[in-house]
């Protein structure tokens, strides 16, 4: 084949199928490529299904690319829901010009990442950009999952006096791909957390009194907390001192004028529980790896208000709704 994707590897024909047999089925457990339309089957529940696109750049950043980020990502808004993640379809965005080993070492990471999210990628499409209209590789990918029916979690469950809890350290994703961007000449340890959330999605709807989860992508914790006042009318209060970040990203952020609540995390879950049982939330999300910096961050106020985080000096700081996006393409 030739070592970079050429125009003719979208037309339908020979190497469009020779690409679509050594670089995706080779490595996605060989889904049938012949059909318009596969079959599955879905365990009794409610059956829940999403769709997200990934534009990360660059492809490769220090924790991830965006082969495992596209499983990540899409597996975790089925997780968070309260599914069973179980199928993916890919649909591969790539311009003209794109090495072919490139593409075969990102597919090889999202094979990976299925794998580890225990998901199938089932179906699937290839189309190529002329070069200059794209950015080097897209990928799409629709989930599916199923859950227990009157599971009862939503954002609307959330109540006065409710508590926040956030799964780990936040704001790494985004310093991460910032690095590897090389904007500023800045080097570091940072890593993304890019990771899948089933683990700990299961671990808390284990927990009486879960009212809502959701993974603080785009527009970070802060924006979440946003969200949740928006649709409640209620005020949300987060407390600085307990909220987690590592030491090596809030000195990024400091030099650059960044908000560490407001950069996108890749393997984080933000929940919200009844206040009898945060303890034992918060039990359940350390008992696991990914869960092992959790924390208790905030509380559900009744009055309706902004977002408000409290200092550690014990004063009050309006935390805005995101209005423009500091780091772009970055999920």
């Amino acid at each position: 084949m030739d070592e970079f994707i050429t125009l003719a590897h979208g037309n339908g024909g020979v190497r469009m199928r020779a690409l679509i047999e050594r670089v995706f089925a080779a490595r996605l457990g060989r889904p049938d490529t012949s059909a318009d339309a596969v079959p599955i089957a879905l365990p009794a529940g409610e059956i829940l299904v999403t769709t997200d696109g990934f534009t990360v750049q660059p492809a490769r950043f220090p924790g991830g690319d965006i082969g495992a980020l596209a499983v990540h990502g899409t597996v975790n808004d089925l997780a968070v829901s309260g599914a069973t993640p179980l199928y993916l379809t890919l649909a591969a965005l790539i311009e003209e010009g794109f090495p072919l080993a490139e593409l075969e070492t990102l597919i090889d990471s999202l094979a990976r990442a299925a794998r580890e999210a225990g998901v199938r990628v089932v179906a699937g499409d290839t189309k190529v950009l002329p070069r200059g209209q794209g950015g080097g590789v897209y990928f799409a990918l629709t989930g599916l999952g199923v859950r227990k029916p009157g599971l009862g979690l939503g954002i609307n469950a959330i109540t006065p006096g409710d508590k926040l809890l956030v799964s780990g350290p936040v704001g790494d994703h985004g310093i991460a791909v910032m690095f590897a961007r090389e904007e500023f000449g800045l080097r570091g340890d940072v890593r993304s957390d890019a990771a899948t959330l089933t683990p700990l999605t299961q671990a808390l709807l284990a927990v009486p009194g879960l009212r809502f989860m959701r993974d603080p992508t785009r527009g970070g914790l802060a924006t979440v907390a946003h969200e949740i006042a928006a649709a409640r009318g209620l005020g949300v209060t987060l407390e600085a001192a307990a909220i987690p970040v590592r030491d090596s990203t809030q000195a990024v952020c400091e030099m650059l004028g960044y908000d560490p609540l407001y950069l996108a995390c890749e393997g984080r879950v933000v929940a919200v529980v009844a206040p009898d049982h945060a303890g034992a939330a918060l039990a359940a999300l350390k008992a696991h790896e990914l869960g092992a910096d959790a924390a208790l961050i905030g509380t559900i106020e009744a009055a309706p208000g902004p977002v408000v985080l409290r200092t550690a000096l014990g004063g009050r700081r309006l935390l805005p709704e995101l209005e423009e996006d500091a780091l772009p393409r970055i999920c």
